[in-house]
């Protein structure tokens, strides 16, 4: 989530007035509460229709959602009739997402990151919504799903671990990129990491992550970033609450269902370790 900040708070419930909020994508598939997130979130956005922004993330997209927990979850909450129609129309509603957002015309957010094909803010502008995502498009590809290399030290265009056709982008395609569109930062979603955000291509590409002890396994922070009117980058952390007891564990709390799933979809690797030649080739890289 990203914060941009234009005046200090008044009282609690007066901050969304003078905030603006942006999330950068995946709202759902990430736990067994997809419905409240959902919910919130577009509460939310009908009563701050100028302070709550939401971008798309990968798994706005019902062939992925399908998969990965959301369309299970609306059934086994709301009746196979009535759980359907739901997840027909959330997915409906995530065809019409944005795919970034440009702050002062010196920032681009997006889930996944710029790949190959993204040479030019107006790429990403000129894309007609509603989006599906059965279209195939390389710049969708690369808009949700790339990640930038290993580190600094890595550059150019090589393949991603997560799948066929996908791609991480060096530091030299970030500080391109910025340059060719007058940008000083590209915020990026779509990977955990351990301290909630993590700095690419000597600080011009942030990779920022809000989930705290990721699927119950990663131990890691969560971040957001707050930006005041001159665009100074200021991220602040939030850390993992301690382990529950054995007996108010989330885990003995889960439903079946949500147990079951989990079993079988290893989370997201963070980034920045070691991973394992199973660890490359399971579901775990969506």
């Amino acid at each position: 989530m990203l914060i941009l900040l234009y005046d200090s708070c008044i009282s609690l419930c007066m901050i969304i007035r003078y905030i603006d909020y942006l999330f950068l994508g995946d709202y759902v598939d990430r736990g067994q509460h997809s419905l409240e997130t959902m919910t919130l979130l577009l509460a939310l956005k009908v009563e701050y229709p100028h302070n709550v922004h939401l971008i798309r993330g990968n798994h706005e997209a019902a062939d992925i959602n399908a998969l990965f927990g959301f369309r299970i979850e609306c059934i086994e909450r709301m009746g196979e009739r009535d759980g359907i129609w739901a997840w027909h129309r959330i997915n409906r509603l995530f065809n019409w997402l944005p795919l970034a957002a440009l702050i002062e015309k010196k920032i681009i957010c997006m889930h996944g990151g710029i790949g190959r094909s993204i040479n030019h803010v107006e790429q990403i502008e000129n894309i007609q919504r509603p989006i599906t995502m059965e279209a195939g498009s390389i710049i969708l590809m690369d808009l949700l799903w790339s990640d930038p290399t290993e580190n600094d030290s890595v550059e150019g265009l090589r393949p991603n671990a997560r799948g066929p056709g996908l791609v991480t982008f060096g530091p030299d395609r970030v500080m391109e990129f910025c340059n060719n569109n007058d940008l000083q930062l590209i915020v990026r979603a779509h990977e955990c990491v351990m301290d909630g955000f993590e700095r690419f291509a000597q600080g011009h590409l942030i990779t920022l992550f809000s989930a705290t002890n990721y699927c119950g396994t990663a131990n890691n922070a969560g971040a957001i970033l707050v930006l005041g009117r001159d665009l100074v980058v200021v991220p602040k952390l939030i850390h993992p609450l301690p382990p529950a007891s054995p007996e108010n564990s989330p885990e003995r709390m889960e439903d079946t269902w949500m147990q079951e799933l989990n079993a079988n979809r290893p989370p997201t690797p963070t980034r920045g370790r070691p991973q394992t030649a199973n660890d490359r080739g399971s579901l775990a890289w969506i």
